[in-house]
């Protein structure tokens, strides 16, 4: 027996040996073929057809085997992480879990049950491409053929299929409050004038800025959009915080965020003293009409809003995050996101939530003041209010001298009907305005600086009530008034207002160095 299986085995391996040999000789003219993985995995969901995760330990999306940049950048965003953060909450309400994986929130899926809502696979973990670009299996299917669909994502915030699907609701407010803000108006003149849409209109700011990605409603020539969620936002990522086009950082003008937009005519022209959302070269120091002889040291700002205790700048103040907390029992209600885009908003007087409202007074109970205290500039609220109300104060004792807007239609009329030693020059000197006499004359000049410092009846102006720069403001407003009774020898202006006191501390002993140059 053992030797009849010693020959078998052996006739076994002869057989092998030959077979090979055959094998071998007869494909010497074939080649080894390798065939790549397809670039997509059937989806989980067939019926949507949400691709998700290529590669779920590595993160990989299906979409980002070709487009390898923007898969790259999102990786970095919190987006990737959403189902990682919703794990690490203290309370997991499956509820959630609706954001924070691929479902049809955010998408052209909206209202239906689909991705991880559907197939709670985690292939749809996270907040994927698909989350704002719907479905990719069409068109992935149809890569390289005459008419590939393309699952565009939405720039606008009108209805659903937006950010506002996610970014809502009580914890995550931002689509409601940014909705009450200026962000979310478009004004059908400026959005489709070429001068001004660059500003005013979200797809012409992208342009403007050198963004090419494509959209639903880039090549609808009538779909004007608002300065919307990605506008700011990146959806892909950047490399600035909460996925930020520009830092809010910068001093840069041209850098800056808020200040790209919010910097455009800070100084009179020949044919307008009115300024035109001058707010960002109001907080840097460089606004404003200069009367011959004017000096002012911009590294002297002290107490600025531009210094290192606010880093943001303007969004230091402008988009300040706070929790409202129940007033009876303290426990959480609502968290502000800031998108209100008010440094001060008005409360709810039973809610404490702040409002769209612009009316309230500005005391310490009727606002909010967190982003004044927070930053250690102001010890609280209170110290916030007296200090505001003394700068408003200080502006409209100097306005006051240059023009008393008495029917406040905000325009500049000759004395009697207005005030101030500009409406005596109003009366005695019209030929003083001219939009066709190619000078800005002093005039001119200080009509700028009174409406960009004080309080007047006008669109898009600094309307921060000196606020923005109260140093670089008292000093323009002091040497245009001297300037102009010298230049006109004009008389003082005759409302006799007695400069508000000082309230005491580093604001007045900044005020003296502003004015002196010494303390």
């Amino acid at each position: 027996m053992r030797m009849a299986h010693s020959v078998t085995r052996g006739l076994w391996h002869l057989t092998l040996a030959l077979t090979a040999l055959t094998v071998v000789s007869g494909c010497t003219d074939d080649k080894i073929v390798y065939r790549d993985r397809a670039p997509f995995n059937s989806p989980k969901d067939a019926t949507t057809g949400f691709l998700g995760y290529y590669n779920v330990s590595t993160k990989q999306t299906t979409c980002g085997n070709c487009h390898a940049g923007q898969q790259a950048t999102w990786k970095t965003t919190k987006h990737a992480s959403a189902y990682a953060n919703y794990n690490a909450g203290t309370t997991k309400d499956p509820a959630c879990l609706s954001c924070h994986t691929l479902t049809g929130k955010g998408n052209a899926a909206s209202g239906t049950v689909a991705g991880y809502s559907k197939v709670a696979d985690s292939t749809y973990l996270d907040v994927q491409c698909e989350s704002c670009h719907g479905a990719g299996l069409k068109h992935v299917e149809g890569v390289g053929q005459a008419s590939i669909v393309r699952p565009l994502a939405k720039l606008s915030m009108t209805g659903t299929g937006t950010c506002g699907d996610c970014h809502s609701g009580t914890h995550q407010p931002f689509a409601e409050e940014w909705a009450q803000s200026g962000h979310a108006t478009i004004n059908v003149s400026r959005a489709s004038n070429a001068s001004c849409s660059g500003c005013h209109e979200g797809r012409k700011a992208l342009e403007r800025w050198g963004v090419v990605g494509n959209y639903a409603e880039k090549s609808d020539p009538t779909a004007y959009v608002s300065t919307s969620c990605t506008v700011c936002h990146n959806p892909h990522g950047s490399g600035n915080p909460a996925q930020l086009r520009f830092p809010v950082t910068s001093t840069d003008p041209e850098q800056n965020l808020c200040i790209k937009c919010h910097l455009n005519r800070a100084e009179p022209t020949v044919t307008s003293s009115s300024p035109h959302a001058p707010q960002g070269a109001m907080l840097l120091g460089f606004a404003g009409y200069r009367p011959p002889g004017f000096a002012y040291d911009t590294a002297r700002i002290f107490g600025s809003h531009a210094t290192t205790k606010n880093p943001k700048l303007c969004a230091g103040c402008h988009v300040g995050r706070f929790t409202v907390t129940d007033k009876a029992t303290g426990a959480f209600s609502f968290q502000a996101t800031g998108h209100l885009m008010r440094p001060v908003p008005c409360l709810d007087a039973t809610t404490g939530k702040p409002t769209a409202d612009k009316s309230c007074a500005y005391t310490a109970t009727a606002r909010s003041w967190q982003t004044c205290a927070a930053s250690g500039c102001h010890a609280n609220a209170a110290v916030a209010a007296t200090a505001f109300a003394t700068v408003r104060s200080r502006m409209k004792f100097y306005a006051d001298q240059l023009w008393i807007d008495t029917n406040l239609n905000g325009t500049l009329q000759s004395s009697p009907s207005d005030g101030g030693l500009l409406a005596t020059l109003k009366l005695t000197k019209p030929g003083e305005w001219s939009t066709t006499d190619n000078i800005i004359t002093p005039a001119e000049g200080a009509e700028f600086n009174a409406r960009l410092c004080g309080e007047f009846n006008q669109v898009n102006a600094d309307n921060s009530k000196g606020i923005h720069n109260p140093f670089l403001c008292e000093s323009l407003m002091i040497a245009t008034i001297n300037y102009v009774r010298s230049y006109y020898a004009l008389p003082a202006a005759s409302k006799a207002t007695a400069l508000p006191g000082p309230i005491g501390g580093e604001f007045n002993s900044a005020m003296r160095v502003s004015r002196n140059g010494t303390k």
